[in-house]
């Protein structure tokens, strides 16, 4: 149950990084710079998420 937080740390740390190449300014609207920010760690945990339940139920077949 513990390598469970490795796989949300390391798929949290990668999907923000993956997030962090996509320009959000197209999609926000100007001056929310923390709103963009706040959506891109919202993104990245739900990413991260559902990376982790798809890798242990992959592993548990």
């Amino acid at each position: 149950m513990n390598y469970k937080i490795y796989l949300y740390a390391i798929f949290l740390f990668f999907s923000i990084y993956i997030l962090s190449g996509i320009n959000f300014e197209k999609f926000m609207k100007k001056n929310k710079v923390i709103e963009a920010r706040l959506l891109i760690m919202t993104l990245g945990c739900m990413i991260s998420y559902i990376l982790t339940n798809f890798i242990l139920d992959f592993i548990n077949l």
